[in-house]
Protein backbone atom coordinates (compact mmCIF):
# COMPACT_ATOMS: atom_id res chain seq x y z
CA UNK A 1 0.00 0.00 0.00
CA UNK A 2 1.60 3.37 -0.74
CA UNK A 3 2.03 5.75 1.68
CA UNK A 4 -0.23 8.55 1.09
CA UNK A 5 -3.34 6.02 1.00
CA UNK A 6 -5.51 5.86 4.11
CA UNK A 7 -5.91 2.00 5.69
CA UNK A 8 -9.45 1.16 5.68
CA UNK A 9 -10.45 -0.54 9.07
CA UNK A 10 -11.07 -3.53 8.15
CA UNK A 11 -7.45 -3.52 6.08
CA UNK A 12 -5.81 -2.56 9.23
CA UNK A 13 -7.33 -5.58 10.52
CA UNK A 14 -6.04 -7.97 7.85
CA UNK A 15 -2.22 -6.54 9.03
CA UNK A 16 -2.27 -6.90 12.74
CA UNK A 17 -3.82 -10.38 12.05
CA UNK A 18 -0.54 -11.16 9.71
CA UNK A 19 1.50 -9.91 12.67
CA UNK A 20 2.19 -6.47 11.41
CA UNK A 21 2.00 -3.56 14.20
CA UNK A 22 1.22 -0.92 12.40
CA UNK A 23 -2.24 -2.60 11.85
CA UNK A 24 -2.61 -2.39 15.43
CA UNK A 25 -1.28 1.00 15.82
CA UNK A 26 -4.45 2.28 13.02
CA UNK A 27 -6.59 0.32 14.81
CA UNK A 28 -6.14 1.52 18.00
CA UNK A 29 -5.49 5.15 16.69
CA UNK A 30 -9.32 5.33 14.79
CA UNK A 31 -11.12 2.92 17.24
CA UNK A 32 -10.59 4.15 20.85
CA UNK A 33 -11.95 7.37 20.46
CA UNK A 34 -15.32 5.29 19.47
CA UNK A 35 -15.21 3.07 22.31
CA UNK A 36 -14.49 5.76 24.67
CA UNK A 37 -17.75 7.00 24.11
CA UNK A 38 -19.20 3.85 24.05
CA UNK A 39 -18.43 3.36 27.43
CA UNK A 40 -18.02 7.10 29.32
CA UNK A 41 -22.38 6.46 28.73
CA UNK A 42 -22.60 3.72 31.32
CA UNK A 43 -19.59 3.12 33.77
CA UNK A 44 -17.61 5.98 35.96
CA UNK A 45 -15.34 8.00 34.35
CA UNK A 46 -11.96 6.44 36.02
CA UNK A 47 -13.27 2.71 34.48
CA UNK A 48 -13.57 3.92 30.86
CA UNK A 49 -9.94 4.08 29.97
CA UNK A 50 -9.21 0.51 32.04
CA UNK A 51 -12.34 -0.63 30.16
CA UNK A 52 -11.04 0.42 26.64
CA UNK A 53 -7.47 -1.51 27.48
CA UNK A 54 -9.81 -4.62 28.46
CA UNK A 55 -11.40 -4.20 25.36
CA UNK A 56 -8.25 -4.11 23.08
CA UNK A 57 -6.63 -7.54 25.04
CA UNK A 58 -9.83 -9.23 24.00
CA UNK A 59 -9.71 -8.31 20.37
CA UNK A 60 -5.81 -9.23 20.43
CA UNK A 61 -7.10 -12.53 21.85
CA UNK A 62 -9.99 -13.20 19.87
CA UNK A 63 -8.41 -11.64 16.37
CA UNK A 64 -7.97 -15.16 14.61
CA UNK A 65 -12.01 -14.78 15.45
CA UNK A 66 -12.90 -11.84 12.45
CA UNK A 67 -13.01 -12.79 8.98
CA UNK A 68 -11.59 -10.69 6.59
CA UNK A 69 -14.64 -9.16 4.33
CA UNK A 70 -17.18 -8.72 7.70
CA UNK A 71 -17.17 -5.81 8.70
CA UNK A 72 -14.69 -4.64 12.01
CA UNK A 73 -16.79 -2.53 13.93
CA UNK A 74 -19.83 -4.49 14.52
CA UNK A 75 -17.23 -7.11 15.61
CA UNK A 76 -15.27 -4.61 18.05
CA UNK A 77 -18.44 -3.23 19.49
CA UNK A 78 -20.03 -6.93 20.44
CA UNK A 79 -16.90 -7.27 22.43
CA UNK A 80 -16.85 -3.89 24.19
CA UNK A 81 -20.69 -5.09 24.78
CA UNK A 82 -19.15 -7.94 26.58
CA UNK A 83 -16.38 -6.49 28.46
CA UNK A 84 -19.05 -3.54 29.21
CA UNK A 85 -21.40 -6.26 30.79
CA UNK A 86 -18.42 -8.05 33.04
CA UNK A 87 -17.80 -4.87 34.40
CA UNK A 88 -21.00 -3.73 35.28
CA UNK A 89 -22.02 -7.22 37.03
CA UNK A 90 -18.77 -6.94 38.55
CA UNK A 91 -19.89 -3.50 39.80
CA UNK A 92 -23.13 -4.54 41.08
CA UNK A 93 -22.10 -7.47 42.66
CA UNK A 94 -19.85 -5.11 45.09
CA UNK A 95 -22.67 -2.50 45.15
CA UNK A 96 -24.58 -5.46 46.47
CA UNK A 97 -21.99 -6.28 49.30
CA UNK A 98 -21.83 -2.67 50.15
CA UNK A 99 -25.93 -2.15 50.09
CA UNK A 100 -26.30 -5.35 52.40
CA UNK A 101 -23.60 -4.05 54.55
CA UNK A 102 -25.79 -1.05 54.93
CA UNK A 103 -29.54 -2.27 55.35
CA UNK A 104 -30.44 -3.33 58.64
CA UNK A 105 -33.19 -5.50 58.31
CA UNK A 106 -35.54 -5.70 61.64
CA UNK A 107 -35.55 -9.60 61.36
CA UNK A 108 -33.68 -12.56 59.58
CA UNK A 109 -37.70 -13.27 58.32
CA UNK A 110 -37.65 -9.79 56.44
CA UNK A 111 -34.08 -10.41 54.78
CA UNK A 112 -35.25 -13.65 53.72
CA UNK A 113 -38.55 -12.45 52.34
CA UNK A 114 -36.74 -9.50 50.31
CA UNK A 115 -34.05 -11.68 48.94
CA UNK A 116 -37.05 -14.54 48.05
CA UNK A 117 -39.13 -11.68 46.37
CA UNK A 118 -36.24 -10.52 44.53
CA UNK A 119 -35.15 -14.14 43.06
CA UNK A 120 -38.83 -14.42 42.04
CA UNK A 121 -37.63 -12.27 38.53
CA UNK A 122 -35.69 -13.39 36.02
CA UNK A 123 -32.40 -11.81 36.31
CA UNK A 124 -32.51 -9.40 33.20
CA UNK A 125 -35.77 -7.56 35.56
CA UNK A 126 -34.16 -8.13 38.63
CA UNK A 127 -31.09 -6.23 37.36
CA UNK A 128 -33.40 -3.30 35.95
CA UNK A 129 -35.33 -2.84 39.45
CA UNK A 130 -31.85 -2.81 41.56
CA UNK A 131 -30.50 -0.02 39.11
CA UNK A 132 -33.66 1.72 39.08
CA UNK A 133 -34.89 1.54 42.71
CA UNK A 134 -31.96 0.96 44.48
CA UNK A 135 -29.51 2.44 43.14
CA UNK A 136 -31.77 5.68 41.51
CA UNK A 137 -30.40 5.47 38.23
CA UNK A 138 -32.33 7.11 34.93
CA UNK A 139 -33.86 4.95 31.85
CA UNK A 140 -31.14 6.03 30.01
CA UNK A 141 -28.20 5.23 32.89
CA UNK A 142 -29.70 1.84 33.11
CA UNK A 143 -30.19 1.22 29.23
CA UNK A 144 -26.55 2.26 28.46
CA UNK A 145 -25.52 0.20 31.66
CA UNK A 146 -27.45 -3.51 30.57
CA UNK A 147 -26.66 -2.69 26.93
CA UNK A 148 -30.40 -2.22 26.30
CA UNK A 149 -32.71 0.31 24.51
CA UNK A 150 -34.60 2.71 26.86
CA UNK A 151 -38.06 1.15 25.34
CA UNK A 152 -36.44 -2.47 26.56
CA UNK A 153 -35.41 -1.04 30.22
CA UNK A 154 -39.57 0.23 30.38
CA UNK A 155 -40.46 -3.15 29.82
CA UNK A 156 -38.48 -5.32 31.93
CA UNK A 157 -39.21 -2.47 34.67
CA UNK A 158 -43.21 -3.27 33.80
CA UNK A 159 -43.03 -7.17 34.16
CA UNK A 160 -40.86 -6.92 37.20
CA UNK A 161 -43.69 -4.28 39.06
CA UNK A 162 -46.33 -7.24 37.90
CA UNK A 163 -44.45 -9.95 38.93
CA UNK A 164 -43.80 -9.04 42.16
CA UNK A 165 -47.72 -7.94 42.47
CA UNK A 166 -48.76 -11.10 41.31
CA UNK A 167 -46.42 -12.63 43.84
CA UNK A 168 -47.35 -10.59 46.57
CA UNK A 169 -50.76 -10.82 46.00
CA UNK A 170 -52.02 -7.25 44.84
CA UNK A 171 -51.22 -6.05 47.85
CA UNK A 172 -48.77 -3.77 45.98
Amino acid sequence: MSSGQKVTLEEAMVQYQGGDETGLETLVREVSPRLKSIFRGGVPDGEVEELVQETWFQVHRSRHTWRPGEMLLPWVYSIARHVRSRSYRKRTRRAEVELDERICMPTPELSYGFEQLLSELPESQREVLILMKVEGRSLEEVAAATGSTVGSVKQKAHRAYEKLRKVLGGRV
